[in-house]
């Protein structure tokens, strides 16, 4: 084989590579993200399709939240977004903002709030306010997960 036919096979070669990388645009991102998120929102509030919430996170995710124990894994969250389902009065809807994005694009954390409406003393109901941290991950499928999410409860007002 001659030196330009080299040449020629290492340029298509190097073409070939550079379009089968994923190009990482955090603006674009970052609004698919914040739309995941918030559709994941909509499905928990809704509180009807547990398979459908579960999915939001990954196969190893774990949940950190106020006065629970540590849930690690699909199975410990699927009987936990079951449980809560199952309470009567249960309601839950957060909002995330300004995701951050690691240099290689495949994982990003945002911060969010959320209002939790939970059984309270006396049968009846209260609304307890929270502020978390959720990290996600790009899996193989493209598309966003969620693998830790860590929530406590946000100060009295003053």
């Amino acid at each position: 084989m001659t030196s330009s036919r080299h040449l020629q096979l290492l340029v298509i070669a190097l073409a070939l590579v550079s379009c089968s990388r994923r190009q990482f645009d955090p603006t674009t991102e970052g609004e698919k993200l914040l739309r995941r998120d918030a559709e994941w929102s909509d499905l928990a509030t809704a509180g009807k399709d547990v398979e459908k919430v579960v999915s939001y996170w990954s196969d190893d995710a774990v949940l950190i939240f106020p006065g629970q124990p540590v849930l690690e894994g699909k199975a410990a969250i699927r009987a936990y977004v079951t449980a809560s389902f199952n309470t009567p009065g249960f309601k839950i809807h957060w909002v995330s903002q300004k995701p951050v994005f690691s240099p290689d694009g495949r994982f990003a954390y945002m911060r969010g709030t959320d209002e939790a409406t939970i059984p309270g003393p006396n049968g009846g109901t209260m609304t307890v306010h929270s502020r978390g941290i959720s990290i996600w991950r790009l899996d193989p499928d493209d598309q966003w997960r969620c693998v830790v999410d860590i929530s406590n409860e946000e100060p009295a007002p003053k």
